[in-house]
């Protein structure tokens, strides 16, 4: 764009380059001004939703002690944590007992973050207003991060999307050129160069 703009006024210079040039001009607009503030939009509305849904878990979900009775044969119901690593380090699962919210005792199996799996040991779970076992509620610098994350991809997915534009409409003007220069040629090549012609 900047070679465009050494050689406005170059008699060389072709409409079609011109109009290469305002796309190149119009793509840097919208990659510097247009996509940031995509980005930060897409980011604050995710934010909003996960910090409402964050707070909707924390407000349905309760943290409770439960006493371990025995290690699970199976394996764990629900990963504990969304951001666990893959399943060869997901927390252990295990049979254990606990009240719920109203005070019922329950037994079942549940995913625990602590590694103490032997009988007795006591364990904090999480569970939901009817003593089911639940994963642990995401918290405000989880659902952050995940927002801070969907600001970047919505950016970056609209420069992507802006330079394709970008290069397709180059693409279009390349073809033009190139036929516009076969069609004189093909006016003209023929007799170029030979006696008596008049070139």
């Amino acid at each position: 764009m900047t070679g465009v703009w050494r050689w406005r006024h170059n008699s060389l210079r072709r409409a079609t380059d011109r109009r290469e040039a305002w796309a190149a001009l119009a793509a840097l607009l919208l990659m510097v001004l247009a996509a940031p503030a995509l980005g930060w939009a897409c980011g604050a509305r995710t934010d909003d939703a996960l910090q409402e849904s964050a707070r909707a878990q924390r407000a349905g979900r309760h943290a409770t002690t439960a006493v371990v009775v025995r290690r699970s044969p199976q394996g764990p119901r629900f990963p504990s944590d969304p951001e666990t690593a893959p399943r060869r380090t997901l927390p252990p699962s295990v049979v254990a007992r606990w009240r719920s919210p109203d005070g019922t005792v329950r037994q079942g199996t549940v995913t625990i973050e602590s590694r103490r799996t032997a009988p007795g040991a006591r364990v904090e779970i999480w569970t939901d207003d009817a003593g089911r076992p639940v994963p642990r509620p995401m918290d405000e610098a989880t659902a952050r991060a995940h927002a801070v994350l969907a600001g970047i991809g919505a950016a970056l997915l609209a420069v992507g999307a802006v330079e394709g534009v970008r290069q397709l409409i180059v693409r279009r003007l390349k073809k033009a050129r190139y036929d516009r220069i076969d069609q004189e040629w093909a006016s003209t090549g023929p007799d170029w160069g030979r006696t008596g012609t008049g070139s």
